[in-house]
Protein backbone atom coordinates (compact mmCIF):
# COMPACT_ATOMS: atom_id res chain seq x y z
CA UNK A 1 0.00 0.00 0.00
CA UNK A 2 1.36 3.36 -0.59
CA UNK A 3 1.86 5.73 2.27
CA UNK A 4 -0.79 8.40 0.54
CA UNK A 5 -3.68 5.68 0.34
CA UNK A 6 -2.75 4.74 3.99
CA UNK A 7 -3.04 8.58 4.68
CA UNK A 8 -6.40 8.82 2.51
CA UNK A 9 -7.30 5.67 4.77
CA UNK A 10 -6.62 7.49 8.29
CA UNK A 11 -8.19 10.66 7.22
CA UNK A 12 -11.40 9.26 5.66
CA UNK A 13 -11.75 7.01 9.47
CA UNK A 14 -10.79 10.29 11.16
CA UNK A 15 -12.97 12.63 9.51
CA UNK A 16 -16.10 10.50 9.75
CA UNK A 17 -15.73 9.85 13.42
CA UNK A 18 -15.71 13.64 14.00
CA UNK A 19 -18.70 13.61 12.58
CA UNK A 20 -20.31 11.49 13.91
CA UNK A 21 -19.25 10.81 17.20
CA UNK A 22 -21.09 12.41 20.48
CA UNK A 23 -18.34 10.54 23.23
CA UNK A 24 -15.23 12.85 24.28
CA UNK A 25 -12.82 9.80 24.39
CA UNK A 26 -13.65 8.92 20.75
CA UNK A 27 -13.34 12.14 19.46
CA UNK A 28 -10.05 12.73 20.98
CA UNK A 29 -8.98 9.45 19.39
CA UNK A 30 -10.23 10.89 15.97
CA UNK A 31 -8.57 14.22 16.25
CA UNK A 32 -5.16 11.98 17.09
CA UNK A 33 -5.62 10.69 13.57
CA UNK A 34 -6.10 13.64 12.31
CA UNK A 35 -2.52 15.17 13.76
CA UNK A 36 -1.11 11.89 12.67
CA UNK A 37 -1.95 12.39 9.02
CA UNK A 38 -1.73 15.85 9.14
CA UNK A 39 1.63 15.63 10.18
CA UNK A 40 2.71 12.91 7.35
CA UNK A 41 0.64 15.04 4.79
CA UNK A 42 3.29 18.03 5.53
CA UNK A 43 6.22 16.27 5.78
CA UNK A 44 4.95 15.26 1.58
CA UNK A 45 3.92 18.66 0.74
CA UNK A 46 5.76 20.86 2.37
CA UNK A 47 3.06 22.59 4.50
CA UNK A 48 2.67 23.55 7.80
CA UNK A 49 1.35 20.73 10.11
CA UNK A 50 -0.94 22.86 11.98
CA UNK A 51 -2.40 23.90 8.82
CA UNK A 52 -3.00 20.81 6.89
CA UNK A 53 -4.52 19.55 10.27
CA UNK A 54 -7.31 22.60 9.97
CA UNK A 55 -7.99 21.66 6.76
CA UNK A 56 -8.63 17.88 7.41
CA UNK A 57 -10.86 19.20 10.19
CA UNK A 58 -13.13 20.42 7.87
CA UNK A 59 -12.45 19.32 4.02
CA UNK A 60 -9.45 18.87 2.33
CA UNK A 61 -10.15 19.82 -1.28
CA UNK A 62 -13.61 19.95 -3.21
CA UNK A 63 -16.57 19.27 -1.60
CA UNK A 64 -18.50 16.66 -3.47
CA UNK A 65 -21.97 14.38 -4.22
CA UNK A 66 -21.76 11.46 -1.48
CA UNK A 67 -21.54 8.13 -3.41
CA UNK A 68 -23.38 5.10 -2.59
CA UNK A 69 -23.47 1.94 -4.32
CA UNK A 70 -25.79 -1.03 -4.63
CA UNK A 71 -26.19 -4.36 -6.08
CA UNK A 72 -28.93 -5.49 -8.16
CA UNK A 73 -29.30 -9.70 -7.88
CA UNK A 74 -32.49 -11.60 -9.18
CA UNK A 75 -33.40 -15.25 -8.84
CA UNK A 76 -34.50 -17.79 -11.12
CA UNK A 77 -38.75 -16.25 -10.58
CA UNK A 78 -37.14 -12.86 -11.22
CA UNK A 79 -37.27 -11.85 -7.32
CA UNK A 80 -34.83 -9.00 -6.21
CA UNK A 81 -32.62 -9.68 -3.33
CA UNK A 82 -33.20 -7.22 -0.72
CA UNK A 83 -32.65 -6.07 2.42
CA UNK A 84 -34.88 -5.06 5.74
CA UNK A 85 -32.80 -2.25 7.01
CA UNK A 86 -32.39 -2.46 11.21
CA UNK A 87 -32.39 1.52 11.03
CA UNK A 88 -35.62 2.10 9.82
CA UNK A 89 -37.27 -1.15 9.49
CA UNK A 90 -38.01 -0.43 5.91
CA UNK A 91 -36.49 -2.75 2.90
CA UNK A 92 -34.38 -1.71 -0.03
CA UNK A 93 -30.76 -2.58 -2.04
CA UNK A 94 -27.93 -4.05 -0.54
CA UNK A 95 -25.12 -1.32 -0.58
CA UNK A 96 -24.05 1.67 1.35
CA UNK A 97 -21.42 4.31 1.04
CA UNK A 98 -18.49 3.97 -0.85
CA UNK A 99 -15.09 3.37 1.03
CA UNK A 100 -12.06 5.08 -0.35
CA UNK A 101 -9.15 2.95 -2.22
CA UNK A 102 -12.18 0.82 -3.47
CA UNK A 103 -13.60 0.59 -6.70
CA UNK A 104 -17.60 1.17 -7.34
CA UNK A 105 -17.45 -2.44 -7.89
CA UNK A 106 -15.17 -3.81 -4.76
CA UNK A 107 -17.51 -1.38 -2.53
CA UNK A 108 -20.69 -3.48 -3.72
CA UNK A 109 -19.10 -6.69 -3.64
CA UNK A 110 -18.35 -5.34 0.20
CA UNK A 111 -21.61 -4.20 0.75
CA UNK A 112 -23.47 -7.39 -0.43
CA UNK A 113 -21.33 -9.60 1.25
CA UNK A 114 -21.49 -8.08 4.45
CA UNK A 115 -25.26 -7.12 4.52
CA UNK A 116 -26.32 -10.17 2.99
CA UNK A 117 -23.54 -13.34 3.01
CA UNK A 118 -23.49 -13.57 -0.58
CA UNK A 119 -20.51 -13.19 -2.95
CA UNK A 120 -20.98 -11.63 -6.13
CA UNK A 121 -19.75 -10.46 -9.77
CA UNK A 122 -20.39 -7.06 -10.80
CA UNK A 123 -21.71 -7.79 -14.28
CA UNK A 124 -22.54 -3.97 -15.44
CA UNK A 125 -23.64 -0.42 -14.39
CA UNK A 126 -27.79 -0.20 -14.59
CA UNK A 127 -27.70 3.63 -14.13
CA UNK A 128 -26.78 6.21 -11.48
CA UNK A 129 -29.34 7.70 -9.45
CA UNK A 130 -29.54 11.08 -7.58
CA UNK A 131 -30.64 12.11 -3.73
CA UNK A 132 -30.37 15.86 -3.56
CA UNK A 133 -30.00 17.98 -0.28
CA UNK A 134 -33.80 18.09 1.81
CA UNK A 135 -34.83 15.27 -0.10
CA UNK A 136 -36.33 12.63 3.02
CA UNK A 137 -35.10 14.83 5.44
CA UNK A 138 -31.15 14.33 4.65
CA UNK A 139 -28.21 17.16 3.52
CA UNK A 140 -26.35 15.84 0.84
CA UNK A 141 -26.04 15.49 -2.68
CA UNK A 142 -26.20 11.58 -3.10
CA UNK A 143 -25.35 9.78 -6.34
CA UNK A 144 -26.22 6.37 -6.21
CA UNK A 145 -24.47 3.60 -8.34
CA UNK A 146 -26.64 0.71 -9.39
CA UNK A 147 -25.12 -2.25 -10.81
CA UNK A 148 -26.32 -5.68 -11.92
CA UNK A 149 -25.00 -8.56 -10.46
CA UNK A 150 -24.41 -12.51 -10.60
CA UNK A 151 -24.46 -14.41 -7.39
CA UNK A 152 -20.88 -16.54 -7.26
CA UNK A 153 -20.69 -17.97 -3.94
CA UNK A 154 -22.21 -17.58 -0.15
CA UNK A 155 -25.69 -18.27 2.15
CA UNK A 156 -27.79 -15.86 2.95
CA UNK A 157 -26.96 -14.76 6.40
CA UNK A 158 -28.89 -11.43 8.41
CA UNK A 159 -26.31 -8.90 9.74
CA UNK A 160 -26.52 -6.51 12.44
CA UNK A 161 -27.73 -3.67 9.92
CA UNK A 162 -29.75 -6.00 8.21
CA UNK A 163 -31.88 -8.41 10.09
CA UNK A 164 -33.91 -9.70 7.40
CA UNK A 165 -32.68 -10.90 4.17
CA UNK A 166 -33.96 -12.81 0.94
CA UNK A 167 -35.15 -12.93 -2.09
CA UNK A 168 -38.89 -10.99 -2.39
CA UNK A 169 -41.52 -10.27 -5.37
CA UNK A 170 -40.91 -6.53 -5.08
CA UNK A 171 -44.32 -5.74 -6.23
CA UNK A 172 -45.36 -7.03 -2.67
CA UNK A 173 -43.22 -5.01 -0.46
CA UNK A 174 -45.21 -1.95 0.72
CA UNK A 175 -42.53 -0.72 3.19
CA UNK A 176 -39.60 0.77 1.22
CA UNK A 177 -36.39 2.58 1.95
CA UNK A 178 -36.49 6.17 0.66
CA UNK A 179 -37.30 5.71 -3.48
CA UNK A 180 -35.91 2.20 -3.52
CA UNK A 181 -39.62 0.83 -4.58
CA UNK A 182 -39.32 3.31 -8.11
CA UNK A 183 -35.58 2.20 -8.11
CA UNK A 184 -36.99 -1.24 -8.28
CA UNK A 185 -39.34 -0.99 -10.88
CA UNK A 186 -36.76 0.57 -12.72
CA UNK A 187 -34.36 -2.30 -12.53
CA UNK A 188 -36.56 -5.10 -13.24
CA UNK A 189 -37.91 -3.51 -16.54
CA UNK A 190 -33.91 -2.94 -17.12
CA UNK A 191 -33.49 -6.35 -16.77
CA UNK A 192 -36.35 -7.56 -18.95
CA UNK A 193 -34.91 -5.64 -21.87
CA UNK A 194 -31.75 -6.67 -21.56
CA UNK A 195 -32.95 -10.36 -21.19
CA UNK A 196 -31.79 -10.82 -17.60
CA UNK A 197 -34.58 -10.73 -15.43
CA UNK A 198 -35.36 -14.32 -13.97
CA UNK A 199 -31.63 -15.38 -14.68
Amino acid sequence: MHILDLLEAIRAIAQTGLNYEQDHYNRERYERLIQLAAGEYATLTGDEEQQVAERLRGELGYITPKIGCAGVVTNEQGHLLLVKRSDNGRYGFPGGYAEVGLTPQDNVRREIREETGLEVRVDELINVFCTLPGEFNQPHTVYGLYFACTVTGGTLTPSHETPEVGFYDHTQITHWHMRHAERAAYVVQWLKECGRYGR
